[in-house]
Formats: C-alpha cells, structure tokens, sequence
C-alpha cells in the first residue's frame, strides 16, 4: 500500500494560465485513465520529472474531475522551475491527500472564507462548490486581501463571484496605486464592513500564518466560536503521507491530520498566547 500511495502518475500540462506577474495555474490531466477527483481544501503532491515534489492544493472546480488546477507562486528551489513548464510536458501527480474544508458540515449555515494573498487559491474550490449548490447554504462572504493590486489572483472572476446570490465579496490590498479605487488595509480591516451572524456562521480561513492568527483574533471578538473556524496549515512535506515526519505540527501531521484544522483542536499549538 506505501508503494503504490508513492508512486505518481503520469500526467499532463495542458494549459497554463498566468494569474500575477509571480503565479500561475497549471491545468493538469492524467495520461491515460483515471479520475482526479477531489475535495476542496486536499492537496496533491505535483512532481516535476527530474527536479524534484512539491505538495499544491487544488485551485479549480471540484466538480471536474477530468483535468485539476494548482495555482503555483515561483519561490522555491522546485517551483521555480514551474516558469519552464509548458503545454504538452509530463509531471508526476500524487493524491490526494489530507482533510478538506467542512463544506458537508456547513450545509444549513452562512459560510465566510477569508483569504490572504495565495491563500485564495485552496479557497476557490470552496466558492466552486457553494455556487454550484447554492440553495444548500445561507449567506456566503467571501473576504480576501493581498499586498498591492498586482498581487490579487484570479481578478477575472471577481464579477462573477460578486453576482453569486446572496454573497457578500468584499477586496483590500495593503498598498494601492494610481489605479486602484478600492479598500485599501489589511484583509481583518473587511470585518468592519462583513456583515454576518456569527451564531449562524462557519468561516473558512486560509493565508500567511500570521494573517490567520489576526484573522481568528478578529473572528473570536467577534462572537464566532472557535470550533466554527477552520484553516488550513503549511509545513515542509516531503512524503505527503504522515512517514516522514517533516511537517509535524504538536501531536500533528499537516499531510495526514490536515492540512485543514478545526482550529479548536489546534488552538493551543496555534498563537495561543496572541489571541
């Protein structure tokens, strides 16, 4: 069982879709059968053939299960290498793997996700999904910031995630420019104009780790419990499936208990003292 959860498949690039001047979307399909299902929130490990693995949550629909998305910002040693991709070259897929966000669990309630920079990228299956069963959940907000204009992914989309019905999308950037006509701050500045119950509400929470910890801080003065927030961890991986031992978070694997956290159960090995 360890053999065959170690082996990739064989897969293709067949588009690749620039999102910044840093990022882009790699559209990816398995030679030969199979499906690429998954659950929004999971993570592939994505091997580039003679370089080396990286684990990449999913950025595209849930609801394909023919091709799947990974949104790649080139800052490290492998996905630097992402920039020489191109359509037609062969990559290693393995997964998926971990927990996903409590889209199941939410059914019946309002859902908020806030997202800081790259971490829209694990969110936007969440905004798939909940527009495709849109009478399954309440009130939807989606909140997202990043550092300047140029660094908000997926702009194209926004038009079409503002018309989803009964959802509130609200952007900032830290640092605007000329061009620029909207909110300017840090993403927790949003939760001056959110409106939600936060008796009715189950927020989704992904972003640089010290975004998280501002963004939990504001949601618990704010009245939202913390067995309803749920975010998504990072660590060095290297197998993906809890044999290494490289991304241990407390009593924690990120591969194998996560990447997705109740942040009740994580609390105290979680910016405890800051909250």
């Amino acid at each position: 069982m360890l053999k065959q959860e170690m082996c990739p498949r064989l897969a293709e690039v067949v588009d690749v879709i620039p999102e910044t001047y840093n990022t882009s979307t790699y559209r990816v399909k398995l030679v030969g059968p199979g499906s690429l299902e998954f659950m929004p929130g999971q993570f592939n490990m994505f091997y580039v053939l003679g370089v080396g693995e990286v684990p990449l949550s999913m950025s595209s629909d849930p609801a394909r299960s023919d091709y799947v998305d990974h949104t790649v910002r080139f800052v490290g040693s492998v996905t630097n290498v992402f920039k020489e991709l191109k359509r037609g070259d062969k990559v290693g897929l393995r997964g998926p793997y971990g927990s996903c966000w409590p889209l199941k669990e939410s059914t019946g309630m309002d859902v908020m996700i806030v997202g800081g920079g790259q971490g829209l990228a694990p969110l936007r299956p969440v905004i798939y999904w909940i527009s495709r069963k849109r009478s399954e959940y309440g009130r939807f907000s989606i909140l997202y910031g990043a550092r300047t204009p140029q660094d908000l992914l997926f702009q194209g989309e926004f038009d079409r995630w503002a018309d989803i019905s009964d959802t509130e999308f609200l952007v900032t950037v830290d640092k605007g420019d000329e061009k620029w006509k909207g909110l300017v701050g840090v993403v927790t500045t949003l939760f001056e104009y959110a409106k939600f119950d936060p008796q009715k509400i189950m927020a989704i929470v992904c972003g640089p780790e010290i975004m998280m910890i501002f963004t939990i801080r504001e949601l618990l003065k704010r009245g939202v419990s913390a067995d309803r927030i749920y975010l998504s961890m990072e660590r060095h991986m290297k197998c993906g499936i809890g044999t290494c031992g490289h991304c241990q978070f407390g009593p924690f694997f990120i591969c194998k208990d996560g990447p997705v956290f109740n942040y009740s159960r994580i609390q105290k090995f979680f910016g405890v003292k800051q909250l």
